[in-house]
């Protein structure tokens, strides 16, 4: 089936930019709104989401208001927004690797991979820059695909994780006792928790590599798929495709995004070894609807109050991090000592507290200066200083 023909570019839409002839030296400078505004809309949907490590609380424990907020937070937050990120970072990593060549793309992930480390052992346990940089080194392997290769090896990836995890659910039914907490095991001080995360970072890093590293290179596929497409460069050359992203997705994510809640007020093993599948495959579907409602918007010219989160998506690593030291600075014992004191409601209402702060402080820092400072300080590392 193919495309409709394209339809006019509505008045605040960015039209299509001629695809670059050869190598360039530098990023991008022309930029369409709905990468940045997706990227900006999932850093606010995974802080909400990861509120729960930094706060220290368990879903299960929940009860009443809090229970509510934890029930909203699985629905439409739970393993959706994350996906969104994921698949961007795959839609940039393959644009940087048509245009620049390996060598960039290589150095890129060098410094990425650098920038995690430091995150994961000085700040927190919970850093998924390291992990993307070295699962996406995959996608080397994926530069002669078309967008169909690119859309089929991310679906047998996908299904293969998916399956093992089912079966892996299905196996536990009998097990006895209570599910596992994720949450981390804090030390007194801050130069101990900084020990205790050195020795843990490589095992971690290769450990999630090898369990987590088919989602995410499936993940990561569907991303490189879009960059392929055009899809969200010139998303009213896509409303068809946007159409049933959105309509699919998100008739598959929601119903899924409910069991996921029911799951996690059950305390037995069985519930959490089976919310992870549903998570993982739940919150791709609604990632997908996402994508689909904000492609659309973006088509018909309408993303209207969405359109400033662009700010703080085009500042997301330096959004991401700072999201880190703050809240470990109010959580953590060797700080604010609030860690477990928190439930899902006022945790729930803090992120977005926070996460909105970010949009307009990303905007001023933007009218001033061109990038983030730590996208500043990456772009100087992969493409080195500006030519006089």
């Amino acid at each position: 089936m193919t495309e409709p023909a394209a339809a006019p570019l509505p008045p605040d839409a960015v039209p299509p930019q001629p695809a670059p002839q050869g190598p360039q030296r530098g990023p991008v400078q022309d930029r369409s709104p709905l990468p940045d505004v997706l990227r900006g809309l999932s850093l606010l949907g995974i802080l909400v989401v990861n509120m729960q490590d930094f706060a220290g609380f368990l879903e299960w424990r929940q009860t009443g208001l809090d229970r509510v907020a934890q029930v909203v937070t699985d629905v439409l937050a739970n393993g959706r927004f994350i996906s969104i990120f994921a698949m961007l970072f795959g839609w940039g990593a393959a644009g940087l690797l048509a245009r620049h060549g390996a060598g960039v793309f290589l150095r890129r992930h060098v410094a990425l991979l650098l920038v995690g480390a430091a995150h994961f052992i000085l700040v927190w346990h919970g850093d998924i820059i390291s992990l993307y940089a070295l699962v996406g080194l995959g996608l080397l392997a994926t530069v002669r695909m078309n967008t169909r290769a690119l859309l089929v090896l991310a679906g047998v990836l996908g299904a293969w994780y998916l399956g093992l995890d089912l079966l892996a659910a299905l196996a536990s039914r009998g097990e006895a006792g209570t599910r596992w907490a994720s949450l981390p095991d804090l030390s007194s001080t801050y130069a101990g928790n900084v020990a205790a995360r050195a020795a843990e970072f490589s095992p971690e890093l290769l450990g999630s590599a090898l369990f987590n590293g088919p989602w995410l290179l499936a993940l990561f596929c569907l991303g490189a798929a879009a960059q392929r497409s055009g899809l969200l460069l010139r998303p009213h050359e896509h409303t068809r495709t946007l159409r049933g992203l959105a309509v699919g997705g998100l008739a598959v994510g929601l119903p899924l995004g409910a069991l996921l809640a029911y799951l996690n007020t059950r305390p037995e093993y069985a519930a959490g070894a089976l919310a992870l599948p549903v998570r993982m495959g739940g919150g791709l579907a609604s990632a997908l609807g996402y994508v689909g409602v904000a492609g659309l918007l973006a088509a018909r010219g309408r993303l209207g109050w969405l359109r400033p989160l662009a700010a703080s998506g085009r500042t997301a690593m330096s959004n991401y991090l700072m999201q880190s030291v703050l809240m470990t600075a109010l959580f953590y014992p060797y700080a604010g000592a609030q860690f477990g004191r928190w439930g899902a409601a006022a945790a729930l209402l803090l992120s977005l507290l926070l996460g909105l702060a970010q949009v307009p402080l990303s905007a001023w820092w933007l009218s001033r200066f061109r990038a983030g400072p730590l996208e500043w300080l990456l772009r100087r590392v992969v493409y080195g200083p500006p030519r006089q």
